[in-house]
């Protein structure tokens, strides 16, 4: 398949759906940084991230009968499915072992994470993100890129969890607004 040729999301789909392997080709060139880019918002380290895009091509693949396009566009089923894999990875019992036995500095910067993700963002997520109060920001960071839940976050931030429930649904309010005047 030529890499200058350009399939709409229907043709794509139709060739994942018969296990054409020059469909999954196309994805993977034309989707795999975005995809990449939320994994590493999720899971700072490459090996790891490395290791997730390759199970969440597989997932895509295995599970691409299971898109609805009535739901939403193929783009966003697999940003999802990315970083839900990346969330149960760091979430394992196996990976959350891993981390305790390393040594501090190796997990503490995770500045590294913030640098790969902001070149990576192909739908302008970064800019209408950073039209939110930094709080709301901060809250939309932890709970959708990093997994925490509400009870993690008001732990995390020493705030009430009434506090956060209400931040969060002002934040995705606004957030609504945003992304419909994006558009």
């Amino acid at each position: 398949m030529n890499n200058q040729l350009k399939l709409s999301e229907q043709e794509i789909i139709s060739l994942l759906l018969q296990q054409n392997e020059k469909g999954f080709n196309y994805l993977y060139d034309n989707y795999s940084a975005a995809i990449y880019g939320i994994i590493t918002r999720v899971v700072s380290e490459k090996e790891y991230a490395d290791e997730i895009i390759q199970d969440v091509f597989v997932k895509i693949w295995k599970n691409i009968a299971q898109f609805d396009s009535e739901k939403g566009r193929l783009y966003t089923w697999m940003i999802n499915l990315a970083r839900n894999t990346a969330i149960d990875y760091i979430r394992s019992k196996g990976f959350q072992n891993e981390q305790k036995n390393q040594s501090i500095p190796d997990f503490v910067n995770d500045s590294e994470q913030y640098a790969t993700a902001a070149n990576v963002d192909h739908i302008g997520v970064k800019e209408v993100l950073s039209q939110l109060k930094e709080e709301w920001r901060e809250l939309i960071d932890l709970a959708y890129y990093k997994g925490y839940t509400q009870q993690e976050i008001a732990e995390r931030l020493d705030i009430p969890i009434g506090t956060i429930k209400t931040r969060t649904r002002n934040a995705l309010i606004e957030l609504k607004k945003l992304l419909k005047d994006h558009r």
